[in-house]
């Protein structure tokens, strides 16, 4: 684990000498309801598997108790986990009022249980009601809180109560890296802040029940399908309830309109959970033929549910947290998750005022499959705690300490605490070879990959795969923590739905192939794909002469000629993914066959294959070959020996080369007078050999407003693998939560 890389030994051993070595760590881990449970019990788990290091409490307390909301208490029976204390701290009521006086309950009942156990740690989870009351009290009775996801930024009184506990908690576990940031800008100590990511993913990420089918048909029926079926979670706002009653019946009715089976869990406890119940029952919710209403699914279960459902919707943070991680699509409605981390799974209802407009968001969403997230966690987060806990010192001075601003400062002294480089795995598949990078922001090629492009589609598939595994194992090992894969391939690409339509001769059985979902799956990861030419384009604008700049074209000059347009800063796919495709911009209405099936394209006179064919034919003849140039019996002649036979004076070998520089100087000059660039980019290897070509026919066949554009050769290097990268690192950097 990077963050303990330099750190955690050293602080360990003293923390064992400080504590004496047989001194066992005591955690009471205190739970409220059922969702915080989830979040809960992996960590719980790893302390019980560790008796040598812990001692484990566990107090429950709030809805876990009470009947109406399932008697969850049961599942951490069925679990094996004892159960030290059970605190009853609901006062029934359906107003703001009874979660106050349930707070004042908590804070009465607490005490006299802390007293007893004197745990040297406490764990604390969220942002609930209930779990201020628990931090309140170990904060005033000088116990050390663990706070689990602070830093997080959502929605209603929630955030103020996340907030209030981690300026009493002591210590911070945050889930995502904004979460982090947060905290820092919180003024909350960066040694005592853990980037760790979610536990539930631990158990999400591993979660590969193949019965799943008798879990749906347990909880929706028989003749349920999976992707055909609807998860409803929806919570009251206390900061709105009368809105968020109104929001609930509105989507009750889009729900019985929509007609699919749907399963609709039970409020949790807040000011307002009675009259949601009731709406459940005025609309006869718990009767009706597509509905199941339950109190509580097991989380085991519920995983199951959510993984294999043709949609969820809701308010809860489930649907915008855990469900990214298998792809469902997911409707959150009102204000409940606002500035929540999200993944693109993830469809907004911001103003959820008529059941007309919840209705066209489950019309958009239902049945779709969206690339799995991992922005909450990479499975790893229960490990990373456990170290953490045992770094504790428990002989260092209990009372806190603010680090005040500048935060940034502190940040960039306090290199040990940074954690991995953001990363990309790019992808580039070529007619040739296939090849797997791992890519820095910065976009620094860290470790790269290279295997010949197999030619059937399973065994690409299978080989692209494995390269990404290998990758991502060893991103870990060069300390980079890889966001997504980027795929940079031939032909034309559909970048929406990740699929290769249409392929190049260059790639065998490569059309109508679905890249997205098979390597999504697989790793995890989010997962982007886009012709190469466009990748190229990408590359330039984030990391070469294209940066900045507004409206520029790159001219891929390879074994085919391709391109990218950026207009505005953003690259042009064109209405059915084939904008750009500046190889066929045809420059001869009787010139040489291409291989797209036209004539006079700029790719059949200025490609690598189309000056190979021509070499050849002087190869044939005897012309090619020059004083100074010799060839082997078996060596392949290529457009390599027509540049060398040029440079040596070759006067037929010459003017195949004016004719193909001409070419591409003419298919630039119809870029210029379609699309008005200020920068065109030659990029691939033959760029070197065209650029003055392509400047002298600007120069004389150009309209003098578009002769000012600039013609620069690219100084990247790999932009394949660099572009496909930037459809990682943009996208990531660039969204606003």
């Amino acid at each position: 684990e990077v963050y303990f890389k330099n750190l955690s030994k050293q602080k360990q051993k003293k923390v064992m000498e400080k504590n004496g070595n047989s001194h066992k760590l005591r955690v009471c881990v205190a739970t409220c309801n059922r969702a915080d449970y989830s979040k809960l019990a992996p960590i719980m788990f790893g302390i019980k598997a560790e008796p040598q290091c812990f001692e484990l409490d566990v107090v429950v307390l709030g809805s876990h108790l009470i009947d109406d909301y399932g008697n969850t208490y049961r599942m951490i029976e069925q679990d094996d986990f004892d159960i030290h204390t059970r605190l009853h701290t609901i006062v029934r009521g359906e107003d703001e009022a009874a979660m106050v006086e349930s707070v004042g309950l908590a804070l009465v009942k607490l005490p006299d249980v802390l007293n007893r156990l004197k745990p040297d740690i406490m764990i604390v989870h969220g942002d609930r009601f209930d779990a201020l009351a628990l931090a309140t009290s170990a904060a005033l009775m000088n116990i050390r809180i663990l706070h689990i996801e602070g830093g997080e930024v959502s929605g209603t009184i929630d955030d103020s109560i996340r907030h209030a506990i981690t300026k009493l908690a002591h210590y911070h576990v945050c889930c995502t890296r904004s979460a982090e940031q947060h905290l820092i800008a919180m003024c909350e100590d960066h040694d005592r802040i853990l980037l760790a990511g979610c536990p539930s993913y631990d158990k999400l990420l591993s979660a590969k029940n193949k019965d799943y089918m008798s879990i749906i048909r347990m909880w929706l029926g028989e003749d349920v399908k999976t992707r055909d079926y609807i998860v409803a979670l929806q919570h009251p706002v206390t900061t709105d309830i009368k809105h968020s009653i109104k929001m609930f019946e509105l989507t009750l009715d889009a729900l019985i309109s929509f007609n699919k089976r749907t399963l609709v869990l039970f409020p949790n406890v807040d000011a307002g959970d009675k009259e949601m119940v009731r709406v459940m029952r005025k609309k006869g919710i718990e009767h009706h033929p597509n509905f199941r209403a339950v109190k509580h699914v097991p989380f085991d279960q519920f995983i199951q549910l959510v993984a294999h459902a043709g949609c969820m919707i809701g308010n809860s943070s489930c649907g915008v947290r855990e469900v990214g991680a298998f792809g469902t699509p997911v409707i959150n409605l009102g204000t409940r998750q606002t500035g929540r981390e999200t993944g693109e799974n993830v469809l907004h209802v911001r103003d959820a005022d008529t059941q007309d407009k919840i209705l066209h968001a489950l019309q958009l969403q239902f049945g779709k499959q969206y690339p799995c997230s991992k922005i909450y966690g990479d499975g790893n987060a229960v490990p990373r705690i456990l170290k953490f806990l045992k770094s504790i010192d428990l002989k260092e001075p209990l009372q806190k300490k603010f680090c005040f601003p500048p935060v940034k400062d502190n940040i960039s002294q306090d290199i040990d605490h940074i954690l991995e480089t953001q990363s990309a795995l790019a992808v580039d598949l070529g007619g040739t070879n296939l090849r797997v990078a791992i890519v820095s922001m910065k976009g620094e090629i860290v470790k790269k990959y290279t295997q010949l492009n197999p030619k059937t589609y399973e065994d690409r598939l299978e080989l692209i795969l494995k390269m990404c595994v290998e990758a991502a194992s060893e991103a870990v090992n060069v300390n980079c923590r890889i966001l997504g894969v980027g795929i940079s391939t031939g032909g034309r690409v559909n970048p929406r739905e990740g699929i290769v339509l249409h392929s190049t001769k260059l790639i065998q059985e490569w059309s109508s192939v679905d890249l997205r979902t098979p390597i999504s799956d697989a790793l995890h990861l989010p997962v982007w794909v886009d012709n190469d030419g466009n990748c190229a384009a990408l590359a330039e604008r984030k990391f070469g002469h294209g940066k900045g700049i507004e409206n520029f074209v790159t001219l891929i000059t390879g074994t085919g000629i391709g391109g990218g347009i950026v207009h505005q800063h953003e690259l042009i796919h064109g209405s059915s993914f084939c904008a750009a495709e500046l190889g066929h911009i045809v420059v001869s209405l009787d010139g040489p066959e291409c291989l797209c099936g036209s004539q006079g394209c700029i790719e059949a006179y200025a490609s690598g294959i189309a000056l190979q064919r021509e070499a050849k034919k002087l190869h044939d003849d005897d012309l090619l070959l020059v004083e100074g140039m010799s060839m082997k019996k078996e060596e392949v002649v290529s457009a390599a020996h027509l540049i060398q036979a040029a440079k040596l004076g070759n006067t037929k070998a010459e003017s195949i080369l004016r004719t193909a520089g001409t070419a591409l100087g003419l298919g630039v000059v119809n870029i210029l007078h379609t699309v008005n660039p200020s920068l065109v980019i030659l990029s691939g290897v033959l760029a070197n050999h065209y650029v003055n070509a392509v400047k002298d026919v600007i120069n004389r066949q150009a309209l003098s407003s578009a002769k000012t554009v600039d013609v620069v050769v690219s100084n990247l290097a790999d932009p394949a693998l660099l572009g496909a990268a930037s459809l990682v690192l943009d996208y990531t950097t660039r969204r606003i939560y």
